[in-house]
């Protein structure tokens, strides 16, 4: 069997760490930037990022609605902290209206933005992710939390009494970045859910 083909959002954000993670998880992964990209890939990576700059930057390059589309008819998905705050149903404190961040809608879920905190606020957990061994170390960088999840959704991690990690199908998304560290663990599971 052929490994998945992975895309990674590469419109801002840390796709660079996301594209050598996804190759050390098993996949081959290449960047998308424009909708035949988009439609040649089984998978999408939303890399972490500007919630607000990446909503505008899918408007203006033409993908936000068949980004919507290919969600809602299936395609799975990992959001890491902007990627979380994206595939929610709902964000909380969106920003500023005309220039907000946008819900793509992947995961039932609501989301609030910075939820940890600004720039300086920023801060590094081990936390307990379930159906993996031992904690992984989670990178915080004004990251959001969910409030809010849906009944199908499945909370995988807690910081700070919320939840920061959630998989709801074959949809992952995580307000930290495992991308930075250096353990594979998160992607690895992210690619298997996808044979």
């Amino acid at each position: 069997m052929s490994a998945p083909q992975v895309g990674v959002l590469a419109l801002q954000g840390d796709t660079r760490e996301h594209l050598a993670a996804l190759r050390e998880a098993g996949a081959e992964a290449r960047t998308v930037r424009r909708l035949d990209e988009l439609n040649s890939v089984d998978a999408l990576v939303i890399p972490g990022g500007e919630s607000t700059a990446m909503s505008h930057l899918l408007r203006e390059f033409g993908l936000l609605e068949p980004l919507r589309a290919r969600l809602a008819e299936g395609m799975p998905a990992y959001g890491s902290c902007a990627g979380m705050i994206l595939l929610a149903t709902e964000i909380a404190d969106a920003g500023v209206a005309g220039r907000e961040a946008l819900p793509l809608g992947g995961i039932d879920m609501t989301v609030r933005r910075n939820a940890f905190g600004r720039q300086v606020d920023s801060f590094e957990e081990d936390v307990e992710f379930e159906g993996l061994d031992g904690p992984v170390h989670a990178v915080f960088i004004r990251a959001p939390w969910v409030e809010r999840v849906g009944p199908d959704v499945e909370v995988l991690a807690r910081a700070g009494g919320h939840p920061v990690a959630v998989r709801q199908g074959k949809m992952l998304a995580t307000a930290f970045h495992p991308e930075v560290t250096g353990d594979r663990r998160v992607h690895r599971l992210f690619v298997a859910s996808l044979s």
